[in-house]
């Protein structure tokens, strides 16, 4: 079976950690025998305009076409104006910048079925390309689609309804993108979430136990810009800090808001409580995550971060929010909690409730951990996609 990817969320030389997710997956089709190819579409930068800006300046060195981990990517370029200017044709621009290397692509990979992350602009242009080659496509749509995208005006919301019912198959990976799916597009999607690789998990011995032994550790893993909720926790903490002055947390990642993070502990006082560790390589964040007592993240603008089940998956028990993606995973109070969108009475009386029940936080650790190991892996996702694609290929002959 060959499978043609097209997404612009795909690591690269600007980052490689930008659409991770995608590239796990791809790399686990690969594993159970599909031939992958990728398009990931990026800005094209004209002179002068590399030097203008860092962003741009790293958006212009990202080669044409690489190998990664067997699978080839290839990089074209389209026209993106900056702050979604004109972006209501940017599908249409998209599907401009890539038809002539499918074309070249399609000699030698003649692919059985196009799958698309995001409805747009990926699943508009993959949609014209579908069409084309006469093949099915199938399109993994993101809350952006619906909660950003579909705002920007009717040519926008109609572009992404044409997409979605036009496509083959619609595969949501979260209860909350399915349901908004349905309720806002009429799209009764088929779910299969993300996953995580078993073995990135971290069983050994680690020596940040010493480092951190008289602490109580909370943990949040993410960007630090304002729709993570990182400023709840800081608040949060501060609220708790005279009845748990062992409440130590650590907060991974970098981003915009860290400046504005730093000024709010040292406003609060609570600055010796709180431990900025920048961006760490993933296998250092998983060890981290085997040695903390609670993960919380309650961000109001996620889908499914994969860093609430690696969280899960550590035996951490994990705090999110509230019709959010994550929402759609867990029990709260069984395997996990989820608390009020922007709201630090909800969020500290959580975590107080963790700190006070050391043994029910074990146990819903525990349980969550079960939940994960069984249920979200990449193999299993794969699998998944895997038996529709055939399915779909099989009805297309």
């Amino acid at each position: 079976m060959k499978v043609l990817v097209i997404s612009h969320m795909y690591p690269s030389s600007f980052s490689e950690s930008y659409g991770i997710v995608v590239f796990q997956q791809v790399k686990e089709l690969q594993k159970l025998g599909c031939h992958v190819n990728v398009i990931s579409p990026k800005p094209w930068v004209p002179f002068p305009v590399k030097y203008l800006h860092e962003r741009w300046k790293a958006y212009s060195q990202i080669p044409p076409r690489t190998m990664c981990d067997g699978i080839e990517v290839y990089y074209p370029r389209f026209l993106q104006f900056p702050r979604n200017v004109c972006s209501a044709h940017s599908g249409k621009r998209m599907y401009w910048g890539i038809r002539r290397l499918i074309d070249r692509i399609y000699k030698d990979f003649e692919f059985d079925i196009i799958h698309a992350h995001l409805a747009f602009p990926d699943g508009f242009a993959a949609m014209l390309i579908a069409k084309k080659y006469d093949k099915p496509l199938v399109i993994t749509p993101r809350i952006t689609d619906i909660d950003n995208t579909m705002l920007r005006g009717r040519t926008c919301s109609n572009a992404i309804y044409s997409v979605l019912h036009n496509s083959s198959a619609v595969i949501s990976p979260s209860a909350q993108i399915k349901a908004k799916l349905l309720e806002k597009i009429n799209i009764n999607a088929d779910m299969i979430p993300w996953g995580i690789y078993t073995k990135n998990v971290f069983t050994g011995k680690s020596n940040l136990y010493q480092t951190y032994k008289d602490h109580t550790t909370l943990l949040s893993v993410s960007q630090l810009i304002p729709t993570k909720g990182i400023d709840l926790n800081i608040r949060a903490l501060a609220k708790l800090k005279t009845k748990y002055p062992s409440l130590h947390y650590l907060i991974v990642g970098k981003g915009e808001s860290k400046d504005k993070l730093i000024e709010l502990t040292r406003s609060l006082n609570i600055q010796d409580s709180v431990e900025f560790l920048e961006h760490l390589p993933h296998d250092k964040v998983m060890e981290y995550m085997s040695i903390c007592d609670i993960f919380s993240l309650p961000s109001w603008r996620e889908s499914l971060g994969l860093v609430y089940l690696e969280a899960m998956a550590h035996g951490m028990p994990i705090i999110g929010c509230q019709g959010q993606g994550i929402d759609g995973l867990i029990v709260s109070g069984e395997t996990g909690f989820t608390v009020k969108p922007k709201d630090v009475d909800s969020l500290a009386s959580t975590i107080d409730f963790l700190l006070a029940n050391p043994v029910k936080a074990r146990d819903i650790g525990e349980r969550a951990r079960r939940l994960v190991l069984e249920n979200y892996t990449w193999e299993k996702n794969a699998r998944q996609y895997i038996a529709i694609f055939k399915e779909l290929i099989e009805h297309d002959k």
